[in-house]
C-alpha cells in the first residue's frame, strides 16, 4: 500500500457544487465557492463551472437533488468541456461519494479532500508529511468501501486522496490503514516530544505567534519583523511547517512564530494531526491576529480564526488585531438615495479604522506589509506588549540573550 503524499500537479478542469440552505444564503454560498475556486487553483485545478441548488438540507443520497445531479452529469459528459473532477463545497459521506461517482462516472472530491490534497503538495519536512499522511488516512478510513469498490476507475490528477491505496481485500486494506494510523500517531508522539524539548530550550523568552486566516500575509509580515526570508506566496496554505525566529526590537529579544493559516470548514483531521504545530499557538504569550482587510468577508474570517483558537486553547491571551493589505482595500460608495442598511463593502477604510480601533483600543492597527506601511508603529505596539511580559520574568531588566537554535 503506497503512501498518499505527493507533489504531483496535473492541470484539469473542475466543476464546483454548492448548496443554498437556511444556514447559508446565496451570498454566503457564492463566497464559499469563490474560496473553493481559490483552493482548486492552489491544487493545480482549473475551475470552469459552478452549480448551485437551494435545498432545506443536503440530500443524504446524492447531496444535491436528482434533477441537479442530472444537470451536472450532462455538463460533465460533454466532450468539449473536458471535465476531470467535480468538487463539492461540503464534506461528503461515503454513501454520497459512492452514489455521485456511480452517476457521474468521474472523480469526485469534497472540500476536505481538496484541502488535504493541498496540504500534501505543501508538505516539505518529514514532520509535515507525517501529519498530512495521518489526516489523509483518517479521512479515508470511513470511506474505504467506496474507494475499494470503484478503485479501477480512479485517475491521476489534482486529488491525492482519491488516488488511495488499492488492495484485493477490503478487510486487508482496513487493517493496513489502521496499522498505519497507529504507526503515524506514535511517530508524531516522538516528534511532539522533540518539539517540546526544543520549546523548553528556548528558555523564558517571550513568545509571539502570528495567527490568522490563510493567505492574509502572515509570512510576509514575518519576513519584515524578523529580517529573514520566509516563504510567502499568493496561494492558500503556503506555510505548513511552523517557522520560529528570534527577533529583537530596541534591544528586547523575543521569539516570533509563523503558523499555518486557518480556513472555514477546517477538517477536524487536520486539527488533530497538526497538534504539535498548534502547540506553538497554545504556548504563545501573545497572539498577533493578522487580517486581510481587503477581503469582502474579513469579519467572518476573524470569527473563524477566533473560534479555531478557542478550540485549540480556551485560555485567553493578549491579542493584537493587525489589519493587513490596506493598500488593496476598496469599497463601494453608498448611494445617497439608497435607504437600505449599510453593508460592509460600503464602509470606507477610515470608517472601518474608527470602528475597530474604538472596539479594540490599543490592540488594533492597520498596515500594509507589502508596502511596509505603518510597520514601525506595529513594532512599537509589539515592543510594549513584549516588554510588559518580559519585565515580569526578568524584574531587574536583565535582558538575557539566550542561545536559540532556529528551527
Amino acid at each position: 500500500m503506497k503512501d498518499f503524499i505527493t507533489n504531483e500537479i496535473k492541470k484539469e478542469n473542475a466543476v464546483l457544487v454548492g448548496l443554498i440552505t437556511p444556514d447559508q444564503n446565496e451570498e454566503r454560498v457564492n463566497e464559499y465557492l469563490d474560496e473553493l475556486a481559490f483552493l482548486a487553483e492552489t491544487a493545480g485545478l482549473i475551475p470552469v463551472k459552478r452549480f448551485v441548488q437551494r435545498l432545506e438540507i443536503p440530500n443524504t443520497v446524492t447531496f444535491v437533488g436528482k434533477g441537479k445531479l442530472e444537470e451536472i452529469e450532462n455538463y460533465v459528459k460533454e466532450d468539449e468541456n473536458e471535465i476531470g473532477v467535480v468538487i463539492f463545497d461540503d464534506e461528503l459521506s461515503a454513501r454520497q461519494l459512492r452514489n455521485i461517482e456511480k452517476e457521474l462516472e468521474i472523480r469526485i472530491m469534497d472540500r476536505t479532500s481538496l484541502i488535504l490534497d493541498i496540504f500534501a503538495m505543501r508538505a516539505q519536512t518529514a514532520h509535515a508529511k507525517a501529519q498530512v499522511e495521518l489526516a489523509q488516512y483518517q479521512y479515508l478510513l470511513p470511506r474505504l468501501t467506496r474507494m475499494w469498490t470503484h478503485l479501477e476507475r480512479q485517475r491521476g490528477g489534482g486529488g491525492t486522496i482519491m488516488r488511495g491505496p488499492g488492495e484485493t481485500q477490503l478487510e486487508t486494506d482496513r487493517r493496513i490503514i489502521l496499522d498505519k494510523i497507529s504507526r503515524l500517531k506514535e511517530e508524531l508522539k516522538e516528534i511532539d516530544k522533540q518539539k517540546t524539548v526544543q520549546r523548553k530550550n528556548r528558555g523564558k523568552l517571550v513568545r509571539v505567534a502570528l495567527v490568522g486566516y490563510t493567505n492574509v500575509g502572515k509570512s510576509t509580515l514575518m519576513t519584515l519583523l524578523s529580517k529573514s526570508e520566509v516563504f510567502a506566496e499568493n496561494k492558500l496554505f503556503a506555510t505548513l511547517d511552523t517557522t520560529v525566529r528570534k527577533v529583537t526590537i530596541e534591544n528586547l529579544p523575543f521569539l516570533l512564530t509563523d503558523t499555518v493559516g486557518f480556513i472555514r470548514k477546517l477538517p477536524t483531521h487536520l486539527i488533530e494531526s497538526f497538534k504539535s504545530t498548534l502547540d506553538e499557538v497554545r504556548e504563545a504569550d501573545i497572539l498577533v491576529h493578522v487580517v486581510d482587510i481587503s477581503h469582502p468577508a474579513f469579519e467572518e474570517q476573524i470569527e473563524v480564526v477566533e473560534k479555531t483558537l478557542f478550540d485549540i486553547d480556551e485560555t485567553e491571551k493578549p491579542t493584537l488585531l493587525v489589519f493587513n493589505k490596506i493598500d488593496a482595500f476598496s469599497h463601494v460608495v453608498k448611494d445617497e438615495d439608497d435607504l437600505t442598511p449599510k453593508k460592509r463593502e460600503n464602509y470606507t477604510l477610515e470608517e472601518l479604522k474608527q470602528t475597530w480601533m474604538h472596539k479594540m483600543k490599543e490592540n488594533c492597527i492597520f498596515i500594509s506589509a507589502r508596502e511596509k506601511t505603518n510597520i514601525d508603529a506595529l513594532k512599537e505596539i509589539i515592543y510594549d506588549k513584549v516588554k510588559e511580559i518580559h519585565i515580569t520574568r526578568f524584574p531587574y531588566n536583565d535582558f538575557l540573550y539566550q542561545n536559540y537554535e532556529e528551527e
